[in-house]
């Protein structure tokens, strides 16, 4: 649990939340159009509460702000290609409110345009405001649907994400890529709130305050604004003085820590605030400055591997707050809207994940795009860290080598969908997520010698002059074989790939002319009693398995290589299992057909599962081994993406002669052959 400082104007906070956040209104039975009025008093909001993950609308290309007016109608800013804004009517029926098309048009409906909408506000007589990215403006549509430009172009905006609106009508915006929080007055004029314009972090009053990429706003009744800070990590808060103070903020010594780059907000009438937080959890801070992760009510501790238990999305940009206190989010990575409320009795989960995109062909991110490359690294492989621990994390996509210095080229056309993109400015892990892809390994927007690639990369400097970071701008468009950055001396891209917001295996892409012919090989298999001690055995003689030890650990040593890899090359197995066979070979009952226990198509989220499913004595020579080693725990199952521990029974196995049988393919379907069977006699 983290303890932020005591906010006395958060405690009975309006309904009024802007950004990814709302004015939050109840459908009445008197509720007119245009007309204001104040519904009646919410129910409290529960502390702590767990959350199941339903889902209300999909079919979105980039879903950001949502916002719900008087009526239950749920609106949807699309950055995709609609760039439109989507109202789910009560009875699920989805409709394109106003725009339709990337530009910038005022008008009625359909004949408006927006460019990159993000998030929405709304005020007390249902008329909404969109942070129009793209278009350097801040929108207003009417409850018919007009389109009207609020302020844009002499307001001097700077691709502007996050926007609320107070009880008077004033309307604040996260003008994101100037670091600044502006005001827009009621007769139009703008002003800054605060921030000095250069992305830092510093408390202060106005103008002497500094933010990094602001990407949410909220105001509470007290017109005191939070402030979702994505790239310090931190919820700021600003009085009506000016005053920018810290509420919450990552601890610079926690390697995970929840709060990091928040894009969306939410506040509740009784001094609730909502944000998403690290690895797609939903933060919860109560009126005394607690915060901890919304739980899952569907998959509590102990139901997977290391699990905090933690309900977690992939990509929340948007959140909602009902009067009955259930969450809307809007979650960019899956491309759909979900409803987070408290599970009730008979109601399954209805998470559902769009299909990848059929891609027929795909060229390789590094040149020539159209010939092939050395496949160096896969999904699911065992990764150590610097500080000596060989089964840190998983390895999350797929290696393909190139020389220190190439570029690195996009494979898909896509759209910036996160206001920050990028991390690890010169560090190895350098990287810039696109679409659904992460490339990593690469200079972010340079050449080889640092210099920007093109103005879509902004190179900030620091006091010295020297580059300190890229800025590369929600809404900026990449197509295929645009340069993204060039390799590090890490000498390989690592991509990760994402549809659907789930991490999945890339050898899925199908890149031109990949191939892989290369059986897997099994260099070794051992069994392990429930003290972890090894089974002792001989070469070339049976090992002796006595019965009463009850449960055994299966543990097998392989790797897989593809065509073009050097002879050294090691790659870690996509799909593993066991089967017991008869002294004649014949399968034993219940083992026709091979056990399939661990299946490398998707990860889990919990880290830690790295060490369920992967043996001790497993690493690769990067991080100190002499060799590289995937020893798989093999009775341990990781399926659909959760790990679960498992054993080998011996209970009920007569005594007598048997073959353990390794199964252990590669993504092509190849079957390892040689060194897959162990003799054992069951004592």
């Amino acid at each position: 649990m983290k303890r932020t400082p005591l906010v006395a104007a958060l405690a009975g906070a309006a309904l009024l939340a802007g950004g990814a956040a709302l004015y939050v209104f109840n459908a009445r039975q008197d509720a007119t159009p245009g007309r204001p009025f104040w519904p009646p008093a919410d129910a409290p909001t529960r502390a702590a509460w767990s959350a199941r993950v339903t889902r209300l609308a999909g079919a979105f290309g980039d879903p950001f702000g949502t916002v719900v007016d008087a009526h239950g109608n749920v609106f949807v800013a699309d950055g995709g290609d609609c760039s439109c804004i989507r109202r789910i009517a009560p009875d699920g029926r989805m409709t394109t409110f106003a725009g339709g098309r990337a530009g910038f048009a005022d008008g009625l409906g359909a004949a408006a345009a927006f460019d990159t909408p993000s998030a929405l506000a709304i005020d007390r007589l249902g008329n909404l405001y969109v942070a129009d990215t793209r278009n350097n403006a801040i929108r207003k549509v009417a409850p018919d649907g007009k389109v009207s430009t609020l302020a844009g172009g002499a307001a001097g905006f700077d691709g502007p994400v996050g926007v609320a609106v107070d009880r008077a009508g004033n309307v604040y915006v996260a003008d994101t890529y100037h670091d600044r929080i502006r005001r827009i007055a009621r007769d139009g004029v703008v002003t800054t709130v605060a921030g000095s314009g250069t992305p830092a972090y510093l408390d202060g009053v106005g103008t002497a305050a500094a933010f990094d990429t602001p990407s949410a706003i909220a105001v509470d009744k007290h017109d005191v604004l939070f402030v979702a800070d994505t790239g310090n990590d931190a919820i700021r808060r600003i009085d009506k003085t000016g005053a920018v103070t810290t509420f919450a903020r990552a601890p610079e010594d926690e390697r995970r820590p929840l709060l990091r780059r928040p894009v969306a907000l939410a506040l509740t009438h009784d001094g609730y605030l909502y944000a998403s937080g690290a690895g797609g959890r939903i933060l919860q801070f109560d009126p005394a400055g607690q915060y901890h992760a919304l739980a899952d009510a569907d998959h509590p501790p102990g139901t997977s591997y290391a699990s905090d238990g933690s309900m977690r999305l992939y990509a929340p940009r948007g959140i909602a707050v009902k009067r009955d206190g259930a969450l809307l989010v809007a979650d960019g990575q899956a491309q759909q809207v979900f409803a987070l409320a408290p599970p009730r009795p008979g109601a399954p989960p209805a998470y559902a994940t769009p299909a990848p995109p059929a891609v027929a062909s795909m060229p390789w991110p590094v040149a020539p795009q159209q010939e092939p490359h050395e496949v160096v690294g896969v999904l699911g492989e065992v990764r150590g860290s610097y500080d000596g621990e060989n089964r840190d994390h998983f390895h999350a996509g797929l290696d393909i080598r190139a020389d220190v210095g190439a570029r690195v080229l996009a494979v898909l056309p896509a759209t910036v969908a996160d206001p920050y993109p990028n991390w690890a400015f010169g560090q190895l892990g350098e990287g810039m997520s696109i679409g659904p892809l992460s490339y990593i390994h690469m200079r972010v927007g340079r050449d080889a010698k640092g210099n920007a690639l093109d103005p879509r990369f902004q190179l900030l400097r620091g006091a010295n002059g020297k580059p300190e970071r890229v800025r590369v701008r929600r809404g900026t468009r990449f197509a295929v074989g645009d340069a993204l950055g060039t390799i590090n001396p890490m000498a390989h891209v690592h991509m990760e790939y994402y549809p659907g917001g789930r991490a999945v295996n890339a050898l899925a892409l199908p890149f031109v002319g990949l191939r892989d012919t290369v059986p897997p090989r099994i260099q070794g298999i051992a069994l392990y009693d429930a003290s972890g001690k090894r089974l002792p055995g001989r070469k070339g003689k049976r090992l002796h398995v006595a019965r009463a030890l009850g449960d055994l650990t299966i543990v097998a040593a392989g790797y897989d290589q593809m065509d073009g890899n050097l002879a050294r090359r090691r790659l870690g197995l996509y799909k593993l299992g066991y089967q017991l066979l008869h002294a004649d070979g014949s399968p034993v009952a219940g083992f026709e057909a091979p056990r399939i226990t661990q299946t490398y198509d998707r990860l889990p989220r919990e880290r830690e599962a790295v060490k369920l499913l992967y043996a001790e004595n497993s690493g690769i020579t990067v991080y100190g081994s002499k060799a590289t080693v995937f020893a798989y725990a093999v009775n341990n199952t990781l399926r659909d993406g959760v790990a679960l521990p498992g054993t080998w029974k011996l209970d009920g196995l007569e005594p007598g002669d048997y073959v353990l049988r390794i199964y252990a393919a590669d993504f092509a379907g190849q079957v390892a052959l040689a060194g897959r069977d162990l003799p054992i006699t069951v004592d």
